[in-house]
């Protein structure tokens, strides 16, 4: 690249945020992506700032001891498992890492010792949830774009492309969801393909074949929606006929028109074809309904290890009133509500409430109590005066943390606990710090929910201190 160097023998030494690959040369700080702390490696920078570069692996003279064989054959195409060649002990560690790193850079309180993170006991065919887009402009390998024979086939069902939303990798297989999913995805590309039914044209927005959703349960259940752009009554018929025979163990086959220019669904009417129009999950000795909107914690038997945390941080003698901030469809709230006086739930999205209410029913849980709306208009004086005032908080804030008026709401209700769950620590050692004049950090318990994945999960106690 013009004017932009190859760095030689640049030694791999640190991952950071994000999941990125850290080295340094001449005391600046240079990223890149899918090497490991040890490699030492030829980097071609594409990007070069004052304090810092961007650059790809070229030429590996040095593999880490940390590496592992990655055994999946998308592995760096997909984008999907990107630390799959990385052991997953290191895999914890720096995971570890990464929580410790951002209470300290960002946190300014007193910080304990955090507790070991707990492992996945699965770390392939762990997620419950895949949703596969259909294209019929597949992405090229490097062989294939270059080579003076171009592909006869380019329809593509599979993941979207890291930073090109209109290309879509052809899963061969995935190892992130058990059968049926595989199974599911390659036999419906293949009765298209025979039938004649078009793969979607992102840019064109033409094609008949959208995107399908696979959900499978620990109870063995399995869920399926297909997104059709277009309502060809003959096609969808014929494609549902076909999954209804082909795979009987689909407890709950679903479809869906969309002839939006996004794909989310979850305003749509969804259509149920066969079967009833949930699955059933188990976590503990409750049970969830999941039907073809509701959130559920991706990896079903570490949600459970993530839940006993929270219960057990929680402290719950029966005699407490908890308040579930960002309660989703109420597993936390019904997974603690036996131990506690009274639970009341809190969510933004309604349809999610409806699902908490269901779950609560079925399970036969009768302290609980939910409401919908904005958390920041919703958990104000009048609504503690009806609900009581919380001796424990639980808040599972998406990614963003929580918002400011939330945080200074908590300080003013002054729980006697607050048990913090969240997927971003950065976001919550900031908010951390700004409960930390009333509060300290007891414990800390990192979470192993996605391997091969940057991502981590963090729950955190924190007692009122003053």
């Amino acid at each position: 690249m013009k004017n932009l160097p190859l760095l030689e023998s640049l030694e791999i030494t640190d991952i950071g945020s994000e999941g990125v690959s850290v080295g340094r040369y001449n005391d600046i700080v240079v990223f890149t992506k899918y090497a490991i702390p040890g490699d030492i490696v030829d980097l071609q920078v594409y990007k070069k700032k004052k304090s810092f570069m961007e650059g790809r692996v070229v030429k590996i003279h040095k593999y880490s001891d940390k590496r592992t064989d990655p055994i999946c054959s998308h592995f760096e195409t997909c984008g999907g498992c990107k630390w799959q060649n990385l052991k997953y002990e290191q895999q914890l560690y720096y995971k570890q890492k990464q929580v410790e790193d951002n209470f300290t850079r960002i946190g300014k309180f007193d910080i304990p010792k955090i507790n070991d993170i707990l492992a996945s006991e699965d770390i392939y065919y762990y997620r419950n949830k895949l949703e596969f887009t259909f294209s019929d402009k597949r992405y090229l390998t490097n062989e294939e774009y270059y080579s003076e024979i171009q592909p006869d086939e380019l329809n593509a069902i599979g993941f979207h492309i890291p930073g090109v939303y209109y290309k879509v990798i052809d899963i061969q297989k995935c190892f992130l969801q058990r059968e049926p999913s595989n199974s599911i995805r390659i036999a419906v590309k293949e009765y298209a393909l025979k039938n004649g039914l078009s793969f979607f044209n992102i840019k064109q927005q033409t094609g008949l074949l959208r995107n399908m959703q696979i959900r499978t349960s620990s109870t063995g259940e399995t869920m399926v929606i297909v997104s059709f752009n277009g309502n060809d009554e003959e096609k969808i018929e014929g494609l549902m006929s076909f999954i209804t025979e082909k795979f009987p163990e689909v407890t709950s086959l679903m479809y869906v028109v969309n002839e939006k220019k996004n794909s989310i669904i979850t305003d749509l009417g969804i259509q149920l074809y066969k079967g009833n129009p949930y699955i059933i999950e188990k976590t503990g000795d409750l049970s969830f309904k999941i039907g073809p909107n509701s959130f559920f914690q991706t990896n079903s038997k570490q949600a459970f290890n993530l839940f006993s945390v929270v219960k057990k941080f929680a402290e719950l003698t029966g005699k407490e009133v908890v308040y579930d901030l960002y309660t989703g469809t109420g597993t936390i709230a019904n997974f603690v509500a036996g131990n506690a006086k009274k639970v009341v739930g809190i969510e933004y999205v309604e349809p999610a409430i409806i699902d908490a209410i269901e779950n609560s029913r079925i399970n036969n849980i009768k302290n609980t109590y939910f409401y919908a709306g904005d958390m920041v208009k919703v958990l104000n004086d009048e609504f503690i005066a009806v609900n009581d005032k919380p001796d424990v908080i639980i808040t599972d804030p998406p990614r963003a943390g929580m918002h400011e008026k939330v945080i200074n709401q908590i300080l003013k209700i002054e729980p006697e606990k607050i048990v913090y769950v969240s997927c971003n620590p950065a976001t919550q050692a900031r908010d951390i710090s700004l409960l930390s004049d009333k509060y300290k950090v007891n414990i800390v318990q990192p979470v192993d929910m996605f391997p091969h994945t940057h991502h981590v999960e963090c729950v955190v106690q924190l007692l009122k201190c003053c």
